[in-house]
């Protein structure tokens, strides 16, 4: 089966999953050979282009959020773009003792026709949480976490 467009409602799921897996690595390098060469992004308030960028735009996300743990779900998809509702969560110490948030958002994408992300535009509110209160604990399936109404 392609992950490339035009999109299906299954190779959508399929193709926010692998994205999904893929950010989970938290592998800079790795992701960003799911984008194109010239890939343009804004990510909140920042502008990134090109897979250079991207890489470097990752190691410093993740040299400020620790113990990432990121779910997505498909919003909406059309034949070569998909719309993405995410859910994050990150402590601010490498040794997790620090402040926890979970980060809330949604993205769109846009592919070329080889299936590569052409563009990513992405927004998203970060909420302190407590520890107690975190769902993408250590040992958790991110799958089986029910995210309800009373969490958007």
């Amino acid at each position: 089966m392609s992950l490339k467009p035009p999109f299906t409602l299954q190779t959508a799921i399929q193709k926010v999953k692998l994205a999904q897996n893929l950010w989970n690595t938290r592998d800079p390098a790795r992701i960003a050979l799911a984008y194109t060469p010239d890939t343009i992004w804004r990510n909140r308030d920042k502008f990134v282009k090109g897979r250079p960028e991207v890489e470097e735009f990752l190691k410093d996300k993740w040299a400020r959020e620790h113990h990432y743990v990121l779910r997505k779900e498909l919003f909406a998809f059309t034949d070569n773009k998909i719309a993405v509702q995410f859910f994050y969560e990150w402590n601010e110490k490498p040794d997790g003792l620090g402040q926890w948030f979970r980060t809330y958002g949604l993205e769109d994408w846009t592919f070329d026709e080889t299936g590569l992300m052409r563009k990513r535009q992405m927004s998203g509110n970060d909420v302190l949480i407590k520890p107690e209160d975190r769902w993408f604990k250590d040992g958790v399936d991110i799958e089986s976490v029910v995210i309800g109404e009373e969490h958007l």
